[in-house]
């Protein structure tokens, strides 16, 4: 009796044991087949989806794209959310005119969040092809009116273009070269942007001044200001540019960097023809320039660039000399040399005199140094294969100083009434750049 009721104490706890541990055993197993999910899902798997999207209102949008790279599921699950009107109303703020919000710099919000939501995207949309993932762009940002290029009533005061490119320079980023001639192919079809500037270089100047403006800001708004490196800006300026002649190429460019009125924002095209304009008016034009010359804009040889500076003098008619010497001073010593030993080598002296003398002219105004143009003066005379060709063009610079100043005495003499002082005051600057122009040669050669 003792050894059957001591086995019978026994046997009780065994079975116990035996049961809680096959339970064990089962509850593991279970968590073991789901292992991997709650593994990256950190749980999330188990709350509903209702509850899921209320967790989000309560992130940053920053904090919700690290939460994309958790997994393949939650990426799915937040590119769901994105589409949702909840979610377009959280992500798709929309306050581009409100440019002074409370406690923040002006306009500095709303592009942060707009970067924010380009990494969410591009984080999202990772494992999706490129056509894919621009559709899905296309898709979830289609119903903001002001990323479109005429889509916004007042451009000047909107934001949208500005939030559209950051958003696209932080999702392209680091993409190649063929994608990012995908975006510029599809944004085009979005944009009609290629038939819009059809429209606009094949029209009189200043005929269609409201789409003149709307090129310039989508252009330089949406495919141009927000790129870091200047090899990226000259890729995206070469696909605006190449598709076109060189003739609508110089008026293109104008359009996008010229000089613009500070009221309205529409291209001044009489700027370079009806009198001297100052740097700022030619900072814009000689950048772009600067950037299709440099070595990393790999589509343009320097054949090209010179060419469309030669062309772009003429826009919409003969710039004054002086505009021209001014945009080659901007644009920088190599640009200026090469333009330069182009007039020279093509046999055009008395051009490349009269362009001196408006050089030493811009050198004074603003004060640059005059030891500048007798250097690329002396480079440019190693150009001319002979002396004679050489001495002829000397001859041809003090020639140049003589008739620009005789121009300007008899612009002073017979000029109408209000423009003397201005006339007086740019023959005085001429009279003193030639002098210390004379002055470094005489340093220089004594």
């Amino acid at each position: 009796m003792t050894s059957t009721a001591g086995t019978s104490y026994t046997l009780v706890p065994n079975q116990k044991y035996r049961r809680s541990n096959r339970r064990s055993r089962q509850c593991w197993n279970i968590l073991g087949t789901d292992s991997q999910s709650l593994s990256t899902l950190d749980y999330f798997q188990t709350l509903p989806l209702e509850i899921f999207q209320m967790v989000l209102n309560y992130l940053s949008v920053k904090d919700i794209s690290m939460l994309s790279m958790v997994s393949k599921t939650i990426s799915n699950n937040l590119i769901n959310y994105i589409s949702t009107s909840s979610g377009n109303r959280r992500l798709l703020l929309q306050d581009f005119h409100n440019l002074e919000l409370p406690g923040k710099r002006e306009g500095s919000y709303i592009l942060e969040h707009y970067k924010s939501l380009g990494l969410l995207l591009k984080r999202c949309t990772f494992l999706l092809p490129t056509k894919d993932r621009l559709k899905y762009v296309h898709k979830i940002l289609s119903e903001v009116s002001c990323f479109k290029l005429n889509g916004c009533p007042s451009p000047l005061n909107c934001l949208g273009l500005q939030c559209y490119g950051v958003f696209l320079q932080i999702l392209t980023a680091g993409w190649d070269e063929l994608e990012c001639h995908r975006v510029f192919n599809f944004l085009c079809e979005l944009s009609s942007l290629p038939r819009k500037v059809q429209t606009v270089v094949s029209s009189k100047p200043g005929s269609a001044r409201n789409l003149e403006l709307q090129i310039r800001l989508y252009c330089r708004s949406v495919l141009l200001n927000h790129w870091i490196y200047q090899s990226d800006s000259a890729f995206w300026l070469t696909r605006i540019l190449k598709p076109w002649p060189i003739v609508n190429q110089a008026r293109l460019l104008y359009i996008i960097f010229g000089p613009v009125s500070s009221l309205d924002g529409h291209v001044i095209w009489q700027k370079m023809i009806e009198g001297p304009t100052d740097e700022t008016s030619l900072k814009g034009l000689a950048d772009a320039i600067k950037l299709l010359y440099d070595t990393e804009a790999r589509e343009w040889t320097a054949d090209d660039v010179i060419s469309l500076v030669d062309e772009l003098s003429v826009v919409p008619r003969e710039w004054l000399m002086e505009n021209n010497a001014r945009l080659l001073v901007l644009s920088g010593n190599n640009i200026c040399f090469t333009f330069m030993a182009n007039k020279a080598v093509n046999g055009r002296a008395l051009d490349l005199a009269r362009l001196v003398v408006f050089l030493t002219l811009v050198c004074e105004k603003d004060l640059y140094s005059m030891d500048w143009v007798v250097k690329m003066m002396q480079k440019v005379c190693k150009v001319f294969s002979t002396p004679g060709e050489r001495n002829n063009f000397l001859h041809s610079v003090e020639s140049s100083f003589a008739y620009v100043i005789m121009d300007m005495v008899q612009a002073v003499l017979w000029g109408e009434r209000g423009e003397e002082d201005s006339i007086i005051l740019n023959l005085f600057h001429l009279i003193n750049a030639q002098a210390n122009f004379h002055r470094e040669i005489l340093f220089l050669t004594m």
